[in-house]
């Protein structure tokens, strides 16, 4: 009587173990052992010792974020939680994955974005071969695996890699499914698949979107795309080891730690229309609705190239962002990807018929009237109006205003480490009095109380 164990590596060998190798259609190497059962007592030890080592470099077999926002690193039949730890067996967090489902490991893997069907949105799928596996809470659900054609079709099998790609990044909700230098787009709603050839990224083994970011696993290294276009732009390939693991010796943050709550100053706040709330201070932008997924600052020449030298305000209306700095006015389209409308940027006088340095700004939910921060004055200019100019001119109780966000729940004005709350524009436009300020926390900002 044997026993059948699977690696992706021959670990161990001796005489009483018959070892045999072969190679899936896609060209991954299977190692099957047949063990006596003397040898399977031994098999825990065996077992312990056995586990990877991530921070010695390796490539991943599958990347994706979980409906809780933990990032699970896949290789053979181990995988990683979060960026710090050791390797653990898979089936410890998804108990299918194990030889006696034949799901020794998977080809690639990506957490579902598609709001619209809450029967599928944020369930994490699976791929090995020609099969495909869906799991919600860590739990298959019932009727899987299914053939990647019922659910998929037009997809091709034996895989290397697949990342989600909502709508505003991509131009519908969608997924890429890569197998060697093609990228497979698969429209969710319509379930049509588009074909392209990315040959000059290298071949994603993984991939992971995470923070509006999308990046291509090779060997040990990463580089970051544009889902797309596929254009790289930077200094890639990058080592994985220096950004997603905490590994002894490797980082590129040098210990950073958040600043403290007391000590943030922001430039500008928005909300776009699709619910995306940026905050932004000196070169870096940071978005804040994302909390599942963590929290990270990035250069706001990332999103908004042309933007070099920071911001002064920033608001949102009719599904553009516009960003001012200094008497200039850049205003970019949020369709996938932020675009730069041409003949921009305009002068703040050309395009909002106000004078003067801008210190905040911001436009109320279904409201047409952006409201200027100059001192302690507010303007109000008309949007819809042609051309634009101020129509009204009011004082403000308070002064040196940092940055000015309204939404459902009323508007606050920035100062420092601390804002103003209130709770309608008529409210602030009538008053005379500031009301208390609150201060800044943790749970805004990502910062340190």
């Amino acid at each position: 009587m044997c026993y059948k164990l699977h690696y992706n590596e021959v670990l161990l060998c001796n005489r009483d173990a018959l070892v045999y190798t072969s190679c899936s259609p896609h060209g991954r190497k299977r190692v099957f052992v047949w063990y006596t059962p003397q040898q399977m007592s031994h098999h825990h030890d065996f077992n312990n010792a056995a586990l990877p080592d991530r921070c010695e470099g390796i490539e991943f077999d599958a990347i994706t974020p979980d409906e809780k926002g933990t990032t699970f690193f896949f290789k053979g039949p181990h995988l990683w939680k979060g960026y710090h730890g050791s390797a653990q067996p898979s089936n410890e967090h998804f108990k299918e994955l194990d030889d006696i489902h034949n799901i020794g490991h998977v080809d690639a893997a990506f957490r579902m974005h598609n709001i619209d069907n809450p029967d599928k949105h944020d369930h994490i799928y699976f791929f090995l071969d020609d099969k495909v596996f869906s799991y919600y809470n860590h739990t298959l659900e019932d009727g899987y695996p299914k053939q990647i054609q019922d659910d998929f079709p037009g997809v091709p099998t034996h895989l290397d890699s697949a990342v989600e790609c909502p709508k505003g990044e991509c131009m519908a909700d969608s997924v890429l499914f890569f197998k060697g230098h093609d990228v497979h787009l698969y429209d969710i709603t319509t379930k049509t698949v588009k074909t392209k050839t990315w040959s000059h990224l290298p071949v994603c083994t993984s991939a992971l979107r995470w923070l509006e970011h999308y990046y291509c696993f090779h060997g040990h290294n990463f580089t970051r795309f544009n889902p797309v276009s596929g254009e790289v732009n930077g200094t890639y390939p990058k080592d994985a080891r220096n950004y997603f693991m905490g590994c002894a010796d490797f980082g590129h943050g040098g210990g950073y730690r958040p600043r403290k709550c007391s000590e943030v100053k922001i430039d500008a706040i928005t909300t776009d229309d699709a619910g995306k709330t940026y905050f932004f201070a000196g070169p870096i932008y940071m978005r804040l609705d994302t909390h599942r997924d963590g929290l990270h600052a990035f250069p706001i020449t990332r999103a908004w190239k042309e933007v070099t030298n920071g911001v002064d305000a920033v608001f949102s209306y009719t599904d553009k962002i516009y960003l001012i700095k200094d008497d200039q006015v850049y205003i970019y389209k949020a369709a996938a990807h932020y675009t730069l409308i041409e003949g921009y940027p305009k002068t703040v006088k050309e395009e909002l018929g106000v004078e003067g340095r801008v210190d905040a700004a911001f436009v109320c939910p279904d409201d047409n009237t952006v409201h200027i921060i100059q001192g302690q004055r507010i303007l109000y200019v008309d949007l819809t109006a042609t051309p634009r100019a101020v129509t009204q001119n009011l004082p403000l109780p308070l002064d040196g205003i940092d940055a000015a966000l309204c939404n459902a729940k009323g508007i606050d004005l920035f100062k420092g480490p601390q804002y103003y709350h209130y709770e309608s524009p008529m409210i602030l436009a009538m008053g005379r009095m500031a009301p208390l300020p609150e201060n800044i926390t943790s749970t805004m900002m990502g910062c340190q109380d």
